[in-house]
């Protein structure tokens, strides 16, 4: 499996300064980062480590949940992922303080007990997930349709 890199160019003090984070293995996109937008409760165009994990989380756990709902012996028609990652104090400076995992899906195949049972198994099973067993992570999960 390919590794995947990432660039970030900042200058200045937490403060004042700012920077760009840079998707390189993909050249798809440059965000712009800074810190009092991190904190703020309106982003304005920028993003954050935190926003960059919840995307990270919300593909990998989607990508998981289809693989584990197939072997169940269903077919997804579509699932939305949301993944909202929380940032609180911690000594020193901050940490990740829970990351919300909600998803909704179409399946054919399963029933909601065992769409319940392939959303925790994604929960617990997705790489990224895995890299981040220091953090809270709770699941909304529920069939519609």
């Amino acid at each position: 499996m390919p590794t995947r890199t990432s660039r970030t160019a900042w200058n200045g003090t937490l403060e004042q300064g700012s920077g760009q984070v840079e998707l390189s293995s993909s050249g798809a996109a440059t965000f712009d980062v800074s810190f009092p937008k991190r904190a703020a409760e309106n982003a304005d165009g920028t993003t954050s480590p935190e926003e960059l994990i919840a995307a990270a989380h919300s593909s990998c756990y989607a990508m998981q949940l289809s693989a584990l709902i197939a072997e169940a012996g269903g077919t997804p028609q579509s699932l939305e992922v949301t993944a909202e990652v929380s940032l609180g104090p911690d000594q020193p400076g901050f940490k990740l303080t829970g990351i919300k995992l909600t998803v909704r899906g179409e399946v054919d195949g399963l029933d909601a007990d065992g769409f319940a049972k392939a959303a925790q198994a994604a929960k617990e099973t997705c790489p990224v997930s895995k890299a981040l067993t220091g953090v809270d992570i709770t699941l909304d999960a529920s069939l519609e349709g």
